[in-house]
C-alpha cells in the first residue's frame, strides 16, 4: 500500500449554489454548479494523494454509472480502490450558503458482501470515517497490533464508536459529535482521552479546534481569519483538513502535532475558497499561499 488507506461513506457530490431552492412544480437555474467525489473520508484520501502520499480506498461499491465516474475521478489521482458491494452508489446534493451548507444524502447502507480482507504491509497510517462499523472496528485493531498510526474523523456517533476509540490514536470529532454525547468541548477531549487517544481535538469551524497535545496538555488553536466574501464553499473543507494532517505526519512522522495541525488549518482555509471537493484540494504551494495571507483569527471562549 502506498501512504494511508480509508473507508469512505459515499460517492459523488452534486455542489449548487442558488439562492432558490425550488418547491412543487418550480424551477430555478443554478449559479454555478461542481460534479465530484464526496463522503468523508474519501475526500481525505484524495487530498492526502494530491499532496504526495497515494492511498486506497475501502468502501461501498455499486455496479453502475456512478462508480465509473468515481473510478475515473480516483484513477487520476492513482489512488486503489477495494470495494464492498451493494446495489446502489451513494449520492449527495450540497448546497452551500456562506461558512453554512445544507445537503440531502442519498445512501445505499445495505451490504451484499463482508468487507474485503487486506494485506498492510508497507501501510504507514489509517484514517478511518466509522461509517463501515465492523470494518473499521477490523483494521483498527489489525492496525494497532503492528503500529500503524490510527486516525478517525469523528463526524458523527456511529453504533461502536465507544470500542472503535480504544483502538484510535488521533481523534478529532466534530461539534456535531459533541451534541450527541450531550458532553461540552473540554468534557468531549477528557472522554477522548479516556479511551486512550493519545491525540484528540474538537474542531469548531470559524472559532478553531480545541485539542489536548502529546503531553496531554489542552490548548486551542485559532481559525485563520477569512474574510467572509471569500467564503464559497465549507464542505468537505474538514475532510481536507484531516487528509491534510495525514499528509503531514506521514512526510514528517517525528513532528510535533501541533506542526502538523497547523499545515492543516491552512489546508482547510484554502479548500473554502473553491466549490466542490476536487476544486478545493491544496497543492502544497497552496497551502503555504494560504498559511501567509490570513492572520490567526482572535481566539474564541470555549465552554
Amino acid at each position: 500500500m502506498h501512504g494511508s488507506p480509508v473507508h469512505w461513506s459515499s460517492l459523488i457530490d452534486i455542489t449548487f449554489i442558488t439562492d432558490h431552492l425550488p418547491t412543487g412544480d418550480e424551477k430555478t437555474i443554478a449559479e454555478d454548479y461542481a460534479v465530484s467525489f464526496g463522503g468523508n473520508a474519501v475526500t481525505a484520501a484524495f487530498c492526502c494523494a494530491k499532496l504526495g502520499f497515494k492511498s486506497d480506498l475501502i468502501g461501498s461499491q455499486a455496479n453502475d454509472w456512478l462508480i465509473h465516474m468515481f473510478n475515473d475521478m480516483a484513477g487520476k489521482y492513482g489512488i486503489e480502490i477495494h470495494g464492498r458491494k451493494v446495489r446502489e452508489s451513494s449520492l449527495s446534493f450540497i448546497m452551500p450558503k456562506g461558512s453554512q451548507r445544507a445537503i440531502v444524502r442519498c445512501r445505499d447502507d445495505s451490504f451484499l458482501h463482508p468487507f474485503p480482507q487486506l494485506n498492510f504491509n508497507g501501510c504507514r497510517a489509517l484514517h478511518l470515517d466509522g461509517y463501515l462499523p465492523d470494518a473499521a472496528l477490523h483494521y483498527a485493531k489489525t492496525c494497532r497490533e503492528v503500529g500503524i498510526l490510527t486516525s478517525l474523523d469523528g463526524g458523527a456517533v456511529r453504533a461502536n464508536t465507544d470500542e472503535l476509540l480504544r483502538y484510535i490514536d488521533i481523534a478529532i470529532v466534530s461539534e456535531r459529535f459533541c451534541e450527541q454525547m450531550n458532553l461540552n468541548a473540554h468534557q468531549t477531549l477528557e472522554y477522548l482521552r479516556s479511551r486512550g487517544c493519545r491525540i484528540g481535538g474538537n474542531t469548531m469551524g470559524e472559532r478553531g479546534l480545541i485539542w489536548y497535545d502529546e503531553d496531554w496538555t489542552m490548548q486551542v488553536m485559532p481559525s485563520l481569519a477569512v474574510p467572509l466574501e471569500k467564503i464559497v464553499d465549507t464542505n468537505g473543507a474538514g475532510d481536507v483538513f484531516h487528509g491534510a494532517y495525514i499528509y503531514s505526519y506521514l512526510n514528517k512522522p517525528d513532528a510535533r502535532w501541533s506542526d502538523h495541525f497547523r499545515f492543516s488549518r491552512a489546508a482547510s482555509v484554502h479548500a473554502i475558497q473553491h466549490l466542490g471537493n476536487e476544486a478545493s484540494l491544496p497543492s502544497l504551494e497552496n497551502v503555504q499561499t494560504a498559511n501567509g495571507m490570513f492572520p490567526e483569527a482572535a481566539s474564541a471562549e470555549i465552554a
